[in-house]
């Protein structure tokens, strides 16, 4: 089973997301996603988690506690989502591979770090919608 890692990054006034626009061939278009992906090697789930966001966004964080899991039989993942605490670096510097302009990563389309204000988040599209529902509700329960 495949083992995606994502994490839920609060900072400045909002949360941070990977906007997505252009994937070929996918079903909904543009969307934004949790920051994230595999887990690699021997790297514990929340090295994993800091690893990603540092790729990604060009952050350090800290990994606060486990929010959410999600287990997809039909593509034998499950996924594991991580709040986390901003500690430094500029957002939006990140250097990981879906940046590096490679043309293997280009049905991919661009990959775009955005802070979405918390009022906003449930206003975007954002995946997995199970997680988002959830995410949402914790959002206006003030349990994050």
């Amino acid at each position: 089973m495949r083992v995606r890692l994502a994490g839920i990054v609060p900072i400045e006034d909002g949360y941070a997301f990977m906007h997505r626009v252009g994937v070929e061939n996918h079903p909904i278009g543009e969307y934004y996603t949790f920051p994230g992906g595999g887990q690699e090697g021997k790297e514990s789930l929340e090295e994993g988690v800091k690893r990603e966001i540092k790729e990604e966004f060009g952050i350090d964080v800290e990994v606060k506690k486990k929010l959410y899991e999600l287990e997809n039989i039909e593509t034998d993942q499950r996924e594991y989502f991580f709040l986390c605490e901003y500690i430094g670096g500029e957002f939006g510097s990140g250097i990981g591979p879906e940046f590096s302009g490679d043309p293997k990563y280009k049905h991919r389309g661009k990959y775009i770090p955005e802070i979405i204000k918390k009022e906003d988040v449930e206003k975007i599209m954002l995946l997995p919608h199970k997680i988002r529902d959830r995410f949402v509700e914790d959002i206006k329960s003030g349990r994050i």
